[in-house]
């Protein structure tokens, strides 16, 4: 479908149906959008009565969709624009005039949205450094140049003025291909890569959804170039055969896309475990494990992934800043429960 979408006001949209356009409305609509919103909200703005078919409003989700109709959609204005400052505790590797590098604990957002308008990493930053991250990258992302998703753990840094954003920025952009920029996991994965280091060199898009995102054929219309270069550094349960039932990888970027570690490992045959959007059919592989390490990896509540290295350009002084940060200890039961044997 070519994109039927017109901005009539700053919160309202229209498109018009196809002459090939059916089914339930909300599935129509949801689908026409891009994945820019769910279902269920669709079928809510539905019900709100914020979406006119041929300039009558329509409060049936379930309506079929005739080919020609006319749809306008009432969007609702964003929630609570400009974050607060919230007293939650950061631990913070560096910080000076110029960045803060810190790390991040899984569960924790980076930045405000739909459903996390508080309790983010930026809330911290705000309450944490006071006026000074004002406005700098936008009102949302306050000095953020990089995010990490809320369940993987690690080092970030962060702008604390205009000048050391757009440099950090630029850096981040380049993806270390001329500078010094570099970034590294740990990650937990299922099976043992067959070459114990390699590179994944596989575009990625969206899935369908707002969230998850898939390998892609290269030219393809949203298919990014995504690199990642892998070292299996650990095995747990290894055979004579060579094979295992799980490793640690540590994972160095050459591109910086959305859930790349975790679609790439999975698109090798390798998802990381605690991974729910990418790894959930190999769930029952934790049943080969004894019973206690079995509870354990069953229980683990996140894909096992941390950032342990960030290295960049200091935005003032041009020097390296090199970061570390180990394993947080739910990665390191998790590793001991990999080597129990009975």
């Amino acid at each position: 479908m070519s994109d039927p979408f017109k901005q009539a006001t700053a919160i309202r949209k229209v498109l018009t149906a196809n002459e090939d356009a059916e089914g339930r409305m909300d599935a129509f609509l949801t689908q026409a959008l891009g994945g820019e919103f769910s279902r269920n909200r669709i079928k809510s703005l539905i019900e709100q009565g914020e979406v006119s078919v041929n300039g009558k409003p329509v409060t049936e989700a379930k309506k079929k969709v005739q080919p020609g109709d006319i749809f306008e959609i009432g969007l609702p204005e964003p929630e609570d624009p400009e974050p607060k400052g919230e007293a939650i505790p950061l631990d913070v590797l560096y910080e000076d005039a110029d960045v803060i590098v810190l790390v991040k604990p899984p569960g924790l957002v980076v930045h405000p949205g739909a459903g996390n308008w508080t309790g983010t990493l930026v809330n911290a930053l705000i309450h944490h450094c006071g006026d000074s991250l004002s406005g700098i990258g936008g009102v949302k992302r306050p000095g953020i140049v990089h995010r990490l998703d809320k369940d993987t753990s690690g080092v970030m840094v962060v702008a604390k003025n205009d000048a050391a954003h757009r440099h950090l920025s630029d850096q981040f952009a380049d993806h270390g291909r001329t500078g010094p920029l570099e970034r590294a996991y740990r990650a937990i994965v299922w099976g043992r890569p067959r070459g114990l280091k390699g590179t994944i060199d596989a575009p990625l898009g969206r899935a369908g959804d707002r969230v998850k995102r898939a390998v892609k054929q290269e030219g393809t219309d949203d298919a990014r170039e995504a690199i990642t270069h892998y070292e299996v550094v650990e095995r747990y349960h290894e055979k004579p055969d060579a094979t295992a039932l799980a490793s640690m990888v540590e994972c160095h970027l050459e591109t910086g896309r959305t859930h790349q570690i975790r679609v790439h490992m999975a698109h090798i045959g390798h998802p990381l475990i605690g991974d729910q959007d990418y790894g959930a059919a190999f769930k029952t592989k934790s049943n080969l494990l004894p019973d206690a390490a079995k509870i354990i990896v069953d229980r683990f509540p996140r894909q096992a992934l941390h950032a342990f290295m960030l290295a960049f350009e200091h935005p003032s002084t041009g020097k390296t800043m090199h970061f570390e940060s180990p394993v947080p200890n739910d990665m390191r039961e998790l590793e001991a429960a990999l080597k129990m044997t009975s």
